[in-house]
């Protein structure tokens, strides 16, 4: 896709009006839950959306800052569209069917886990320039997950709550667990490098 004199401006409109859908999301999420702050930033949906939101409202509004200059980077944003598709993946396939929200709380589940990650994912694919990323960069994107894997099951160990049925060790037993947590990280290495040959596609093609 060529650039035009309008696409800055078409660029800066559609982050700003994502971020301000994203901290809408996750501030009534945060209304919404009944359990503790830290258990709320405990979930890796809000982790995400939450990099959707600083993201987009730092390269939109601060671009020139510390934190604009680094969220602004192509494989950072990119890296975030990796971990926002894994949270529409897997909660529309594997999380959906073990409770039905309503309400206002059903609102704020499509808005966190459908919404969001799909106008971010289309966000990347029409705005972010492609072909400069590389193929390390998707192992380099999995350290995130797990990380937040092995700070899950630490801090489960202590309090005996886990954000996730696939890593409640006091339920399904650590064998599993580390199973469940294996497939995870591989399937965050795998997408990664789904969208890295995305990028390096559309940048043979002289598209996007």
């Amino acid at each position: 896709m060529k650039a035009t004199s309008k696409q800055p401006n078409t660029k800066r409109f559609c982050e700003l009006t994502l971020a301000l859908l994203t901290w809408f999301a996750i501030l009534l999420q945060l209304y919404l839950t009944e359990s503790s702050f830290l258990n709320f930033l405990s979930y890796f949906t809000i982790l995400s959306n939450v990099l959707v939101a600083v993201c987009l409202t730092f390269s939109s509004l601060l671009p020139t800052t510390t934190f604009g200059n680094y969220f602004s980077s192509i494989k950072v944003r990119s890296a975030i569209a990796l971990y926002i598709f894994i949270v529409g993946l897997v909660y529309n396939f594997v999380l959906r069917g073990i409770w039905e929200p309503k309400g206002w709380q059903l609102v704020v589940d499509n808005l966190l886990h459908v919404i969001v990650p799909m106008l971010y994912v289309l966000y990347w694919l029409i705005f972010i320039p492609k072909g400069v990323l590389k193929w390390k960069d998707g192992i380099v994107w999995a350290y995130f997950p797990l990380a937040y894997l092995i700070y899950s099951l630490i801090r489960g160990y202590f309090i005996g709550w886990y954000p996730y049925p696939f890593l409640d060790v006091s339920k399904i037993g650590y064998q599993k667990v580390f199973i469940n947590s294996g497939f995870m990280v591989i399937a965050f290495v795998l997408v990664g490098l789904l969208l890295i040959g995305i990028s390096k596609s559309f940048k043979r093609k002289g598209t996007f």
